[in-house]
C-alpha cells in the first residue's frame, strides 16, 4: 500500500528523512479494525517524527500521521482517535501514563490503511467532509479540550489565544467564536493577526502589546516567549490553559507573586478523549464551523505538503486523500 513513512530520521533535516512509497498493508490483531483512509490531516507532530522526536530508531520504519476519517470493513464512515491508551485503562485516556499517540508506537495515518483499536472509531457525521473530518484528531480536538473541558469558557466570557498562527490557535479562535465567545488574539506576524480576525477574533495585536481590557482565560501554545503577557492579561481569578510551549518551556519571569495574589489558575492540557472528539465532531455540524483547509493534495504529493508547512507558509491545514 502506499504511504508516507520514514527509515532514518534526520534531526537537522527532517524533509530528507520522509519517504513516500509501498509498505506492507498492516495486520489486524484481535479488537483492532481496519480503516481505509480517505483523507489523512498533516500536523507538525509529523515534521516532529522526522527529527526522530519521541520516535527512536528501534520503532523505524514508521509510518507518519496521527489524523485520518476513512471507512472501517463494515463500511461506516469513521473518524479515528489518535490516542491510543493501554487496553486495561479505564477513563480519561489523556491521563494513561503508557498513552502514544499514533506513528510513535503504532503505524499512522497517512497511508491506504491505518490499524486501530476498535475503541478508537467515531462516527463522522454525515455532514462532514471527509477532508474536514480528516483535520479535527489532534489540532482541533486539542482546542476543543482546552475551550471547553479544562478552561470551562462559557457565551459572553472573553479569552486571549497567544500565537495565532499556528494549528491549534486558529482553531481556538474559530471555535470559540462559534460558541459566542469573545476572542483577541496575538501574533508577531501582520499577515496572520489579519488571518486571526478573518477567522472570528474581534482584534488581533502584536505579541506582548497591552490588551484593551483583562481576559478571563488565556490559551498558551508558546510558552517562554509570552508567558509573563499571558499572566499580565488575566483578571484575578482567571486561568491559563497551555497545551505547548514552542518557544521554550522555562520563562525568564514565572509571574509567581501575579499567579498567587491574583488567584490565577495554571491548567495543562493534551489532545482530547474519544467522547470529547465525537461532541466536536456535533459541534461543527451545529454551528457550521469548518477547519480552514489550506490544500488538499493526493498522497503521492505528500512532500508538497510537508514542504509549505516545514517553510511556515500555511493559513489552515494540509490534507492528503486517497
Amino acid at each position: 500500500m502506499l504511504a508516507a513513512f520514514t527509515t532514518a530520521t534526520d534531526a537537522d533535516d527532517p524533509l530528507s528523512a520522509l519517504e513516500v512509497g509501498e509498505r506492507p498493508a498492516p495486520e489486524v490483531p484481535e479488537g483492532w479494525v481496519r480503516v481505509r483512509v480517505k483523507a489523512a490531516g498533516l500536523n507538525h507532530h509529523d515534521l516532529w517524527s522526522l527529527r526522530g522526536v519521541g520516535l527512536p530508531d528501534e520503532r523505524l520504519p514508521m509510518i507518519l500521521g496521527c489524523d485520518a476519517a476513512g471507512l472501517d470493513d463494515d463500511g461506516n464512515e469513521v473518524i479515528v482517535h489518535a490516542v491510543i491508551s493501554d487496553p486495561a485503562w479505564k477513563g480519561d485516556e489523556t491521563l494513561d501514563p503508557r498513552r502514544s499517540l499514533l506513528s510513535e508506537v503504532h503505524q499512522g495515518t497517512l497511508a491506504d490503511e491505518v490499524v486501530v483499536p476498535r475503541r478508537n472509531l467515531v462516527p463522522k457525521p454525515a455532514g462532514l467532509s471527509w477532508e474536514h473530518a480528516a483535520c479535527l484528531p489532534t489540532a482541533w480536538l486539542t482546542a476543543y479540550r482546552m475551550l471547553f473541558t479544562q478552561g470551562q469558557v462559557v457565551p459572553g466570557q472573553t479569552i486571549l489565544v497567544q500565537g495565532a498562527g499556528g494549528g491549534v490557535a486558529t482553531a481556538l479562535i474559530s471555535l470559540a467564536k462559534a460558541a459566542g465567545i469573545r476572542v483577541f488574539a496575538t501574533s508577531r506576524s501582520e499577515e496572520k493577526q489579519a488571518l486571526a480576525v478573518e477567522l472570528g477574533a474581534e482584534a488581533a495585536f502584536a505579541s506582548g502589546a497591552r490588551l484593551p481590557e483583562r481576559v478571563d482565560a488565556v490559551f498558551e501554545t508558546v510558552g517562554a516567549a509570552t508567558w509573563s503577557h499571558s499572566v499580565k492579561s488575566l483578571k484575578p481569578g482567571g486561568a491559563i490553559v497551555i497545551c505547548g510551549a514552542t518557544s521554550g518551556a522555562a520563562p525568564k519571569n514565572a509571574e509567581l507573586n501575579r499567579i498567587f495574589f491574583l488567584q490565577l489558575r495554571v491548567l495543562g492540557s493534551t489532545m482530547g478523549t474519544r467522547e470529547e472528539l465525537g461532541r466536536l465532531a456535533n459541534f461543527l455540524i451545529t454551528t457550521g464551523v469548518r477547519p480552514r483547509v489550506d490544500s488538499v493534495l493526493p498522497l503521492e504529493r505528500a512532500r508538497e505538503g510537508f514542504a509549505k508547512m516545514a517553510a511556515g507558509e500555511l493559513a489552515g491545514k494540509v490534507v492528503f486523500t486517497r
